[in-house]
């Protein structure tokens, strides 16, 4: 049987290289530097993990060959089934959650079983193998090596939860492989599904049957957007495999596969991932908003400051020629005393003593806001003082800051 997901593999080619091309576009436009703060974010991570890795050893009960020596055995039938040389170490922890989970801690692995679990399963012990044998899977994988690997690629939309659910499709195999027969399997995605004790009733020709009501737009958008496939296409799938078989699923809603290329993957399901996307459009908003403004307003208030260097240098040239400066713009040839531009931006004045003025609006507080050109003569020579009334400083051209 093979242990590998169809499409894991070429899914982790391109997480692979989307992942690199940015780790090494960020390390070399950064020079080096950001991965100081990738040693920073790591220690962060094993800080915080080791919490985890603590409580596990000074409340778990460690599974070994005088402990609980049935699962301990399954643990070592299961390793050798799928090929896992060294063993990783297996605790049994009270927890609220019905699942197992695999971890990693400094270059060591970790399963660690549930108590709720092996307590459901206590009437069908072969069930456990397919936990076990699914958490090894992450294990053989390298799941826990790669995923930081990846993580520029796991949040990217479709892709990330793509390849998420690709490894549980994986590791589901592996349990499949570490199971003695089908009843087995159908124990141990039951449990999950129905409950510590209700799984032994369930009609699992039923729950299968909703396997067809996955193509509808919702339950396709939740799914393209979560890290697990739904469970009963999963124990669908686990039980084509043990008997031998194949099994194709129904296609998936179009307009779902549309929506999810919006929605980049959070790890927290279809509904909390949009709504995570949405905060996240508000925030980036907030900030592209007020500075996308502040940018058209800074370019208009350029083009104003060019219009209003040519009215300088026709102030210039009439004081030449006439010894006195002009009184309005009608003196300078235009039809008008104040000039407003075509657009409605800004409209420019000529004032007393030549001094020009473009009124390019108003600001918040309803004040008229102008760019100002006066003159200077100084031992005869001619010069101009550029600056902003009621404007922002910042808004201003280089030349008049």
């Amino acid at each position: 049987m093979e242990l590998v997901y169809k499409k894991e593999k070429s899914l982790f080619i391109i997480a692979a290289v989307i992942s690199l091309i940015f780790w090494a576009a960020l390390i070399i436009g950064t020079l080096g530097i950001a991965l100081v703060y990738i040693l920073l974010a790591y220690l962060a991570f094993l800080f915080a993990h080791s919490g985890f890795i603590t409580h596990l050893k000074g409340n778990g009960v460690r599974i070994t060959e005088s402990q609980y020596p049935d699962l301990h055995s399954r643990l070592l039938q299961c390793c050798k089934k799928v090929g896992l040389e060294q063993v990783p170490e297996a605790y049994l922890l009270r927890t609220d959650f019905f699942n197992a989970l695999a971890t990693k801690f400094l270059g060591r692995h970790f399963v660690v079983l549930f108590t709720d679990v092996v307590d459901a399963l206590e009437n069908q012990p072969g069930a456990m193998n397919f936990y076990i044998g699914h958490e090894i899977g992450h294990i053989h994988r390298k799941h826990l090596v790669w995923n930081p690997i990846l993580f520029p690629a796991m949040i990217m939309p479709i892709l990330g939860a793509a390849y998420r659910r690709a490894e549980e499709y994986t590791c589901d195999r592996y349990g499949v492989a570490c199971c003695e027969s089908d009843a087995d399997v159908r124990a141990a995605l039951a449990a999950i599904a129905a409950g510590d004790s209700r799984w032994k009733s369930i009609n699992v020709d039923a729950y299968l049957g909703q396997v067809a009501t996955t193509n509808g737009f919702w339950m396709s958008f939740n799914e393209l957007t979560s890290d697990y496939p739904w469970l009963t296409k999963r124990l669908a799938t686990a039980l084509a495999i043990k008997n031998g078989g194949d099994i194709k699923h129904p296609r998936r809603h179009v307009f779902a596969w549309i929506l999810s290329m919006f929605v980049p993957r959070f790890g927290a399901g279809g509904a909390a991932s949009m709504l995570a996307t949405v905060a996240l459009i508000g925030v980036l908003a907030a900030i592209a908003i007020p500075a996308y403004q502040e940018y058209v307003q800074k370019a208009h208030i350029a083009v104003a400051y060019e219009a209003a260097i040519t009215v300088r240098n026709q102030a210039a040239e009439y004081l030449m020629k006439e010894k006195e400066w002009p009184g309005s713009m009608a003196d300078l040839g235009y039809s008008t005393e104040v000039t407003v531009d075509p657009t409605g931006r800004y409209e420019i004045g000529i004032y007393e003593g030549g001094v020009v003025g473009v009124n390019v609006g108003n600001n918040a507080n309803g004040e008229s806001q102008y760019v100002v050109l006066e003159p200077a003569v100084e031992s005869g020579e001619l010069s101009w003082i550029c600056y902003g009334k009621n404007l922002k400083e910042n808004l201003l051209p280089s030349a008049c800051q």
